[in-house]
């Protein structure tokens, strides 16, 4: 499966950009930041208000089928999936998950390595995402 190019606000980016040197400053590289800062050197950036409200991006409330299973779930994408409230998923950036499903679209397929061997995803909904958010709310009535 071709990777498409994926899509990342120029805030997430700049955010993205300080975690992995503080990671990589602390010697505790994975393979899945590895991988999400190769996806970052060819990401099409673009200002936060002019991302596509399909785009998954930081904070983002994700549907998604594993491609092998057939199983569903939904998560939000987040910095870091410590102290999540009860009855809410967050996957971190920095878990396989995380970074594989930043920036793809409502219906793109993802192939992305996790301990387990390769897992292949599509996104079937960005359920919520903070950009599209907070355009409907500055909206005027």
């Amino acid at each position: 499966m071709e990777r498409a190019a994926i899509t990342v606000t120029d805030r997430d980016l700049q955010a993205l950009d300080r975690l992995l040197a503080g990671v990589a400053g602390a010697g505790r590289e994975s393979e899945a930041l590895t991988r999400l800062e190769e996806e970052l050197e060819r990401a099409r950036v673009v200002p936060v208000d002019e991302v596509p409200p399909d785009v998954v991006t930081m904070g983002s409330r994700v549907r998604v089928r594993d491609l092998d299973s057939g199983a569903q779930s939904e998560f939000t994408l987040a910095w870091s999936a410590l102290n999540t409230p009860p009855g809410e998923t967050r996957v971190s950036i920095q878990a396989p998950m995380g970074a594989a499903v930043l920036g793809y679209r409502e219906g793109d397929r993802i192939e992305w390595p996790v301990p387990a061997g390769v897992r292949r995803l599509e996104i079937i909904e960005v359920v919520a995402q903070p950009e599209a958010l907070r355009r409907r709310l500055r909206r005027p009535a």
